[in-house]
């Protein structure tokens, strides 16, 4: 590969439901138990041609080892069932599971990342799958982060609520200005599901229904803004899956069947029963944001993530992904180029002031509740240091 690359909103607030980062690794992990679900899930195949995979990448012979599968998660907003076909994709999550040991890392790209999008057009990332579907999402996270992803999974907003009440609900430590957000969202959440709730007046340890839960991925006008939304949407998936592991199968059969509709998908029946086949193994080793380094700016009139600057982030990715097993990863040439693109549109490098610091707000692993997370990933930092 190329010589090593070392370079060091205000928006009205959307009914967006988060549901495919929580239902993609349920899909994965759990629910395969269930035969029936391989008749119902909506098959969207990719070919390794149509995803854009760099050069370098697909010459590598690290990748072609078949080490690492790699999995795009997308959520869109749209309201209606089964729309798969456009929409922006408000939720990028990718999966990378180790074949070898079974840990699973969960990174989530920022929605309002500046990327390439296709078309030679600098946007939103989560602009990518309205641009083109989902070809186009998965080609922007190939071609934008070094990735050789050929997989995805995209789910509609109606599947989270159904899926937490199918499994008999969550439990998730919360504050009380995460409460009173709660009870606020869960308004409107009744009004477009129909699933009814109750008024929380705990907080702390609380048990959640689906639609209690689901306000809860929503929060975003709190401390941390869209970063630490991001971490409440991890520990509503973990807190999932740790339900999902101790559910019997007709449970699970329930909550398939209740979500059998809500999913799109280019894993085959063969690519499933693989993965399911060490289920019970499955470990979320650890998450995170991403970019890493990162700077705010307002683009035609909208909050966007600058990355400072993307070839470092992707050097950094690698790093997170793959850790030493990657060798001595450089960036591609067609990242470098975007990178540069980046920089010489926005003026943001890596030594520019008003970097954002997400590190607090990027591991949930083993969390369930923001305070939480943040107070371990300080501790982690200072220890660091």
């Amino acid at each position: 590969m190329s010589k090593k690359v070392v370079k060091k909103r205000k928006r009205k607030n959307k009914f967006v439901i988060f549901a495919f980062e929580v239902l993609a690794l349920i899909v994965l992990l759990v629910v395969l138990y269930v035969v029936n679900f391989f008749n119902h899930v909506q098959d969207g195949g990719l070919k390794k041609s149509e995803v854009a995979i760099n050069k370098e990448i697909a010459d590598d012979s690290f990748f072609q080892k078949g080490q690492y599968t790699n999995i795009a998660l997308f959520g869109l907003d749209n309201r209606g069932s089964g729309q798969y076909e456009n929409g922006n994709s408000d939720t990028i999550m990718i999966a990378s599971i180790n074949n070898d040991n079974k840990k699973v890392k969960l990174i989530s790209v920022y929605r309002d990342t500046y990327l390439l999008v296709g078309k030679n057009r600098l946007a939103k990332a989560n602009s990518a799958y309205a641009i083109g579907g989902v070809k186009n999402a998965v080609k922007t996270l190939n071609a934008n982060l070094d990735l050789d992803i050929q997989n995805y999974i995209t789910v509609d907003w109606g599947a989270l609520v159904k899926a937490i009440d199918a499994l008999g609900g969550i439990d998730i430590e919360i504050s009380r200005a995460e409460m009173n957000k709660i009870n606020e969202y869960t308004v409107e959440i009744v009004m477009m599901t129909g699933k009814q709730t109750t008024k929380l007046n705990t907080f702390g340890k609380v048990h959640l229904d689906g639609t209690q839960a689901t306000s809860y991925a929503r929060i975003r006008k709190l401390k941390g803004d869209d970063y630490l939304r991001s971490s409440r949407q991890r520990i509503v998936l973990q807190a999932m899956l740790e339900k999902a592991k101790m559910s019997n199968v007709a449970k699970l059969g329930t909550m398939i069947d209740s979500i059998k509709n809500d999913i799109s998908t280019s894993l085959s029946t063969k690519d499933m029963l693989s993965l399911v086949s060490h289920v019970k193994d499955y470990q979320i080793e650890s998450t995170t944001g991403f970019p890493f380094k990162l700077g705010t700016q307002n683009i035609n009139g909208e909050d966007t993530v600058i990355p400072a600057e993307l070839a470092n982030n992707v050097v950094e990715l690698h790093q997170y992904m793959f850790g030493d097993d990657d060798g001595e990863y450089s960036v591609s040439k067609n990242v470098e180029s975007i990178s540069n693109r980046i920089k010489l549109k926005t003026g943001y490098t890596s030594k520019s002031r008003y970097i954002v610091d997400t590190n607090k707000y990027n591991n949930t692993a083993g969390n369930i509740s923001t305070v939480g997370t943040i107070e371990k990933n300080e501790k982690s930092s200072k220890e660091r240091e």
